[in-house]
């Protein structure tokens, strides 16, 4: 049986997939949007690898709980991942935010800097699952 923390990380490498192939094509915008879900998928997988998932009330993973439970208890209160990675999620949301509904368009420059941290993210959560 394949676990959820093992598709979510598919799912995560996938999107950092994504957002490497629109960076490389100019396309800004959508590399922040696969960013942002290239961490939030990463996230998801940490979480189910640690038994952490959506109470009953939740039928989904929201993006408040994903945050909060990631950077509460994954790195404030087990220690499991760095530090550095504290304000990955919430800077991701906010620049896929911008790209999606603002008129201001995401400057190569916030692109390439989100990529960075992006694929720092994910690595984090493949190295921890290695871990396991």
């Amino acid at each position: 049986m394949i676990d959820d923390a093992y598709i979510f990380l598919v799912k995560a490498n996938e999107s950092l997939a994504g957002a490497e192939s629109e960076f490389a094509n100019g396309r800004y915008n959508n590399c922040a949007n696969r960013c942002y879900y290239a961490c939030f998928q990463a996230a998801i997988s940490a979480l189910s690898a640690e038994d952490m998932e959506p109470g009953r009330s939740q039928a989904q993973w929201g993006h408040e709980f994903v945050q909060g439970r990631f950077v509460g208890q994954l790195i404030n209160r087990r220690k499991l991942f760095p530090s550095e990675l504290r304000d990955v999620l919430a800077r991701s949301l906010s620049l896929r935010q911008e790209a999606d509904y603002s008129r201001i368009p995401v400057t190569e420059a916030s692109a390439s800097r989100m990529l960075r941290r992006a694929r720092q993210f994910v690595a984090e959560v493949e190295a921890r699952r290695g871990d396991h």
